[in-house]
């Protein structure tokens, strides 16, 4: 046994390579966990309403799993109130190391349409009540934007359906079944943005659907890159 694999726990119900699930597996994680290291690693995030299985699972090997993460230069942010866990890069201070996680480039479009959805996450929450949103909601609300774009109107169109369409990719956005155009706003949103990035990226474009110059940059142009801990 290598000095790395003697840093961990025997994992739950590990016993004599009783973990092998087919020929030439060496791991020693059993299945379930297992599955929440891919959960976790594919992204964006693990919550317990969607991912009822393996919710307990991160619970119980918790751990473990931010253990396994760390060999690979991954922290584990796990939210017990709000019951979503995702991983981000580990600070490693003046360490270099590879980069795992990749962060998605951000237009301004998609900056707007994540700090709107996550003030209707916010507003739901304060009401008990599901985040639910329509596309036409969402186009209506960055129609006042339009003018700060720059573009026509069908042009400008066509970027606010791309923009929901990379976030539904990365997951913060989940179609309602049976609706052609209703989702609902992942609680993973809740933790991308801190107060204090709410209310700068909240009077930085305020004053450009005003029409006014800028006075400070919130990473939200269009060759930026996401500046939060979202995965992926």
């Amino acid at each position: 046994m290598s000095s790395a694999e003697v840093l961990f726990d025997e994992p739950h119900g590990a016993q004599n390579g009783a973990t092998a699930l087919y020929a030439g597996d060496t791991g020693q994680l059993p299945i379930e966990t297992r599955k929440v290291l891919v959960q976790l690693l594919t992204g964006p995030a693990l919550e317990a309403r969607r991912h009822e299985q393996l919710w307990p699972i991160l619970l119980r090997d918790e751990a473990l799993v931010r253990s396994r993460l760390a060999e690979l230069f991954l922290d584990l942010v796990v939210d017990p109130d709000m019951q979503v866990a995702f991983t981000r890069q580990a600070d490693t201070g003046e360490l270099e190391v590879p980069v795992l996680l990749r962060r998605a480039p951000l237009t301004f479009i998609d900056s707007v349409l994540l700090l709107f959805l996550r003030e209707r996450l916010t507003q739901a929450e304060a009401r008990a009540e599901r985040a639910v949103i329509s596309a036409q909601e969402i186009s209506d609300h960055l129609g006042a934007y339009e003018r700060a774009a720059n573009t026509d109107r069908a042009g400008f169109l066509k970027r606010v359906s791309a923009s929901i369409d990379k976030i539904r990719k990365h997951s913060l956005l989940q179609k309602i079944r049976g609706t052609d155009d209703r989702y609902e706003i992942s609680r993973t949103l809740k933790l991308l943005f801190s107060v204090e990035e709410i209310q700068s990226l909240t009077r930085l474009y305020q004053q450009m659907a005003s029409g006014a110059a800028p006075q400070a940059s919130a990473g939200a142009a269009d060759d930026d890159e996401d500046e939060s801990s979202a995965p992926h």
